[in-house]
């Protein structure tokens, strides 16, 4: 019995603990490079320290193809260079989990990787950070400025590419069966999940 107590509570520290992927390697530049004027940037920040032993995969998956962004680990932040316009991005840990965004060219976009407790590990939602001091979660708030200087800049090495290579098959079919989900997801609820144009910085 004390031997599962101890194995609990190691678990529990495990899952509560920050890890970092070694498939990603610090930013060269710690600054967030300009959008260009045909795209726009969305940056993936994961300030919460929960289930931080589990890497979460942030992709954007617009018409069916899927483009990998990187691996968002506790306290990091992720960009992804995207054309503007309407995309449908995508995280995946035990579970996949969506998020709209409509991109104007030239904005910078932000987004929460949010973790909660999942059946065997962490699973993930992604949640829009709104241009607008009202909302939950705001780039006006004090939250929002804490949580980027908390999170370090990291980009894809080659082997994060090799990594997404050798999974691709088993990315794509969670996609699909997560999508079965999102498809019938109230209109509502898809609304509260959705990044607008506006919202670009």
């Amino acid at each position: 019995m004390k031997f599962l107590y101890a194995w609990i509570a190691g678990c529990a520290i495990l899952f509560l603990s920050g890890c970092q992927s070694s498939l990603m390697t610090r930013a060269s530049s710690p600054a967030l490079a300009a959008a260009s004027n045909e795209g726009a940037t969305v940056v993936f920040l994961r300030p919460s320290s929960l289930g931080g032993a589990i890497q979460a995969s942030v992709f954007d998956v617009t018409d069916g193809k899927t483009s990998f962004g990187g691996i968002v680990s506790t306290d990091t932040q992720v960009r992804m260079q995207l054309p503007a316009g309407e995309h449908l991005l995508m995280v995946q840990a035990e579970n996949a989990d969506f998020m709209n965004a409509t991109l104007a060219p030239g904005k910078t976009y932000y987004v929460l990787v949010s973790p909660r407790i999942g059946v065997w590990k962490a699973r993930f939602s992604l949640l829009p950070i709104h241009n607008d001091a009202a909302a939950k979660y705001s780039l006006k708030s004090e939250h929002f400025a804490d949580w980027q200087k908390q999170c370090q800049l990291v980009e894809k090495s080659a082997a994060a590419d090799a990594w997404y290579q050798a999974h691709q098959g088993a990315i794509e079919s969670k996609r699909v069966d997560y999508m079965k989900k999102w498809d019938v997801m109230d209109a509502a609820h898809k609304a509260e999940l959705t990044l607008h144009a506006e919202d670009g910085i």
